[in-house]
C-alpha cells in the first residue's frame, strides 16, 4: 500500500495525460479528468462489472466511434481514477505511478472506442 494526498495524486493522474503521445493527446476533445475514492454503485453497472471486484477508473461518456453528427453542445466526458483502489495495490511510489498511466491510458482507450476485448486482445491489461 502507499497513500498520497490528493493533490499529489491528482498530479500523478496530470503527469500521465501529459505523457501521451502527441497524436493521442491532440485529438482528446470535450473530456475532463477526475480523482474520486471509490467506484459508485452506478459506474459497477455502467461498466458491466460485477460487485466485488475492483475498479480502478471509469470513462463516463460516448466514445469516438459512437458519436454522430447530433453529438454538440454537450457536456464533457468524464474519466474517474479512483484513488483508493489504485493506492491500495501499489507496493511503492513508482508502482503507483505506473498504475496510474497504465489506467488512464485505459480508460483514454474507451475515449476512442476500444472496447475491453480489443484491450486484451492487444495485450494491454
Amino acid at each position: 500500500m502507499h497513500a498520497i494526498d490528493r493533490d499529489a495524486f491528482e498530479e500523478l493522474v496530470r503527469d500521465a495525460v501529459d505523457g501521451l503521445p502527441s497524436g493521442f493527446r491532440e485529438r482528446i476533445e470535450n473530456v475532463t479528468f477526475a480523482v474520486e475514492d471509490w467506484a459508485s454503485p452506478e459506474d459497477f453497472g455502467l461498466t458491466g462489472t460485477s460487485r466485488g471486484n475492483t475498479l480502478l477508473g471509469v470513462y463516463r461518456g460516448v466514445p469516438l466511434t459512437h458519436r454522430t453528427s447530433g453529438y454538440n453542445l454537450t457536456m464533457p466526458d468524464i474519466i474517474v481514477i479512483f484513488q483508493a483502489p489504485l493506492e491500495r495495490m501499489a507496493r511503492d511510489a513508482d508502482h503507483l505511478g505506473e498504475m496510474v498511466e497504465h489506467t488512464v491510458r485505459h480508460e483514454i482507450a474507451h475515449y476512442f472506442g476500444i472496447s475491453d476485448h480489443r484491450l486484451r486482445e492487444l495485450g494491454a491489461y
